[in-house]
């Protein structure tokens, strides 16, 4: 039985007992007439604004939404690194070895990292050495002293080439040691600034999306320069680094007696580097068979330097590179005490080499000077260091 819903069947002249009678006709012949609803929600007349409307609700969501999941992973993952950040911490104070879980700060190019330091060489060789007392009066008139380096964080760019002779001949311990730190203190200073400017260059240009030749030249330069292998540039961020000055002094004083040893006195050899070729001094009672031989620079601004690259690049300062990246990572200072922990491959008595360097350090208060600056030579510099 088929169903009919005329909606405009008669408009006009409507006759009631015709319809019923057309729908009695047609009821008989199987044909039903029902009136079709009127009654609506306006769909069809505004379907286009009702769609428009929960497209325009969904997207509002979905926009809303997004940003909360999406955030929710780099939360997850920062936690992450430094939960995993204080592990790898934890394990290099205990003296465990990272080495096998990372190929960062891995093999070494020899070929060209101290051929900077060689350039010293070519210096003219009339270099005179001062008295003590000499200097002693040159620290008085620019009134350079430790007690006011301590107080106004400022160290006069005073460059001592050589140690002098008498400084083994002053008695007062005390007025020797402050003499020693006085010559070196600002070399040690120099160097660690000039470190700092290259590494303030190279996060500059890894910042950049493009760089110039220049740049590229630059950084080939220190790849050498650090001996890193294959361009590495998270191993060259590992290696282009200070080391804190009151370490550095530590050092100085332990290899050299406070400036009182041979090494240091005819070679500039502020550090004990040993060395087996080229030019070096042998030390004294070693044996016939004995093949290395104490590094010698012509002045001390060398020595320092090669010392800092020794640290920066050997494998066996491997440890000591990376608890110091590590406080960088954690946004710490460089502690100079945990950091020399790490240095008991620097010398044969190992650890008990560690323990003397921190006595050494706080007997006389040298972590005073890991926060001093070294005042420029001229106001190009002044607000760069």
């Amino acid at each position: 039985m088929k169903k009919i819903f005329p909606s405009k069947l008669i408009k006009k002249n409507f006759n009631a007992n015709q319809f019923l009678k057309l729908r009695k006709f047609l009821s008989s012949q199987g044909i039903i007439i029902k009136k079709k609803s009127t009654f609506k929600f306006g769909f069809e007349k505004f379907k286009t604004l009702y769609l428009t409307g929960i497209s325009s609700v969904l997207i509002i969501l979905v926009a809303f939404i997004i940003p909360i999941f999406s955030e929710i992973s780099p939360k997850v993952s920062k936690i992450s690194k430094f939960n995993e950040s204080n592990k790898k911490f934890k394990k290099v104070l205990e003296g465990q070895d990272l080495a096998n879980k990372s190929k960062i700060d891995e093999g070494l190019d020899l070929s060209n990292i101290l051929e900077d330091v060689f350039k010293f060489e070519d210096l003219p060789q009339d270099t005179v050495r001062l008295s003590a007392s000499t200097i002693e009066q040159l620290f008085r008139d620019t009134n350079y002293s430790l007690n006011e380096v301590r107080k106004s964080k400022k160290v006069k760019p005073i460059r001592l080439s050589l140690l002098p002779n008498e400084i083994k001949q002053i008695e007062n311990t005390k007025k020797r040691k402050n003499l020693f730190i006085q010559i070196i203190l600002p070399l040690i200073l120099e160097e660690n600034n000039l470190i700092i400017l290259d590494r303030k260059k190279l996060f500059s240009i890894l910042n950049k999306n493009k760089n110039s030749k220049k740049e590229k030249n630059w950084l080939n330069r220190k790849f050498k320069q650090y001996g890193v292998l294959n361009k590495d540039i998270a191993t060259l961020k590992v290696r282009m680094d200070i080391i804190p000055v009151s370490l550095a002094i530590a050092q100085a004083a332990k290899e050299t007696g406070w400036g009182t040893s041979r090494f240091a006195l005819e070679g500039n050899a502020l550090f004990g580097q040993w060395t087996w070729s080229g030019d070096g001094i042998k030390p004294a009672g070693a044996e016939s068979d004995t093949k290395h031989k104490v590094m010698k620079f012509k002045v001390l601004k060398a020595s320092v330097r090669a010392y800092q690259r020794n640290l920066n690049t050997h494998s066996s300062y491997k440890n000591f590179r990376q608890m110091r990246a590590q406080l960088r990572d954690d946004s710490e200072k460089l502690d100079s005490l945990l950091l020399a922990d790490q240095l008991d491959n620097y010398a044969e008595t190992g650890k008990e080499y560690t323990k003397i360097l921190k006595q050494i350090i706080n007997q006389n208060s040298l972590k005073d000077f890991d926060d001093v600056k070294l005042m420029p030579l001229s106001v190009k510099y002044k607000n760069l260091i």
